[in-house]
């Protein structure tokens, strides 16, 4: 049952490629387990015991707490899908808790640091150059996800009202604007992208230098060097400015920055939920915790008692 279910989250749940790949990856761990210590071929077929038993492995084998609960949240959705099929008549996963696990802070750059890199790091010529400011811009700028930004289209633009169509999870749409540092580098962008490829080129926004559609690991190493770039910014005078670069360097530590940003300049949080095209507050209140140890850091610095 496998294929059926893989086959639901592809074409019902309208789940993405990376979403798909995970629940497969998990499901194929767990049926190799199954085949070795229980012999079980048919993972449809396994009880609450043999489920515990493969969660109590991953544990031993120094899994962390959020590969544990992925992994116990895709046998959630199979059981429930089988129950639903009729396959089972019980679902095994009734009695099966989540692991508790800490909530450590969003990764996310420093103001200074990351608008000082926008704005005079010395980007390539050409095509490539902008591009690539303009991966970092839209990430920086509307706070999107990575599969969001490989997915927006040359027509998701509008140049009329200043906006961008964002194509979020299970395809839902959210009109997020752009600021006006944006508005003429993506212009300027797209007029380059139609002079070197003309036709040729991807209908996709980010493409690579051969005018194909970008994938994620080609925008991730992209961030990830403009990021670690940071820490070679200079002064007017050619000294080094010693910038603080976060441990993490990836597309969505751009997004908490995003968020965390405007959280410290006052927007409110409703505001900030929906740009990010959350569903409930709940996830966009994480970011509260950044402003609250700024303010912390503030208090400490600034008051006699502290």
């Amino acid at each position: 049952m496998t294929e059926p279910f893989l086959s639901y989250l592809r074409y019902e749940k309208r789940c993405s490629p990376h979403t798909l790949t995970a629940y497969q990856t998990d499901l194929a761990q767990f049926a190799a387990y199954l085949q070795s210590v229980y012999e079980v071929s048919q993972p449809e077929t396994a009880g609450f015991p043999m489920i515990r038993s493969w969660i109590v492995s991953l544990v031993e084998a120094g899994h962390n707490a959020t590969s544990v609960n992925r992994k116990i949240a895709t046998l959630r959705t199979y059981y429930k899908f089988l129950l639903q099929r009729g396959a089972i008549v019980q679902n095994p996963m009734l009695k099966v808790r989540t692991m508790k696990k800490s909530k450590p802070l969003p990764h996310f750059v420093e103001e200074q640091p990351l608008v000082l890199l926008l704005d005079t790091f010395a980007f390539p010529e050409g095509f490539p150059g902008l591009r690539d400011r303009l991966v970092l811009e839209l990430l920086y700028g509307t706070g999107i996800r990575l599969a969001e930004l490989l997915g927006i289209n040359d027509s998701d633009f509008s140049g009329h009202d200043n906006t961008l169509r964002i194509t979020g999870k299970r395809n839902k749409q959210r009109v997020v604007p752009l600021n006006a540092s944006l508005l003429p580098l993506l212009e300027s962008y797209q007029q380059e992208k139609k002079s070197v490829f003309g036709t040729a080129a991807d209908t996709r926004l980010i493409v690579t230098d051969e005018g194909k559609a970008a994938y994620p690991v080609f925008v991730y190493r992209k961030v990830r060097k403009y990021i670690t770039d940071i820490s070679r910014l200079k002064d007017a005078d050619g000294q080094p400015l010693n910038l603080k670069v976060p441990e993490k360097r990836s597309p969505h530590v751009l997004r908490h920055t995003f968020a965390t940003h405007l959280l410290n300049r006052g927007a409110d949080l409703n505001a900030i939920k929906d740009l990010l095209g959350h569903s409930s507050l709940a996830a966009t209140q994480v970011y509260t915790h950044n402003s609250l140890e700024k303010l912390k850091q503030a208090y400490e610095q600034a008051h006699p008692k502290a």
